[in-house]
């Protein structure tokens, strides 16, 4: 029978990361994390997780760590562009949206850019991503490519022309969803050119 590290380390091993309710859900000691810690075997990455020492820690475990603090949160704009693989950016930051009212997260280890979506804005357009076993909350893309018009001003109209361009000639989005998207978020006048100009 498998000792309880034992267990933790395949856990770690196939999740990647072990969050200290994985201990609770396969009825392992919690205490039993801590003393991995303490003999070297896990490392402890931010409160209530951990993951194996020597491991390069990932763009999408950083959505990871973020979206277990934060599961109301939605992953957005160059995170969001970046998760799917669009454009040249790599934001240092993990652009993150919340309910308008919220109180924004406060935390060491992803650093953040909070930004503050209401009403349909926080439902429409919102996949689910499984992440390391847990369930994130990510624009889609057609939405993301929308959002980069509708916050030009703080990420670039370029970016916004570029992720727009590069989905549109690889028909990743559909000019329905686009102007779907655009009417949600009033900035019908401002993305109609750039769209007539793909056509």
């Amino acid at each position: 029978m498998e000792s309880n590290t034992e267990r933790i380390l395949s856990l770690a091993r196939l999740q990647g990361i072990v969050r200290s309710r994985d201990c609770i859900e396969h009825q392992i000691p919690t205490i039993t994390l801590t003393r991995m810690v303490k003999a070297g075997i896990l490392v402890h990455i931010a409160r209530g997780l951990y993951t194996l020492p020597n491991r390069t820690i990932t763009e999408n475990e950083t959505i990871v760590h973020l979206a277990t603090k934060y599961p109301q949160g939605i992953i957005c704009l160059l995170s969001a562009l970046r998760f799917y693989e669009v454009g040249t950016q790599a934001p240092f930051e993990v652009w993150f949206a919340i309910p308008n009212k919220a109180r924004p997260p406060v935390m060491d280890y992803p650093p953040l850019r909070v930004i503050r979506f209401s009403g349909d804005a926080l439902t429409d357009g919102i996949n689910v991503h499984v992440i390391d076993g847990l369930n994130i909350r990510i624009t889609s893309l057609a939405r993301t490519i929308v959002d980069c018009f509708k916050f030009r001003n703080k990420i670039g109209i370029d970016v916004a022309l570029e992720s727009l361009r590069e989905c549109w000639q690889n028909k990743r989005v559909s000019m329905d969803e686009l102007w779907h998207f655009a009417e949600g978020n009033r900035v019908t006048k401002i993305i109609r050119p750039y769209l007539e100009s793909l056509i």
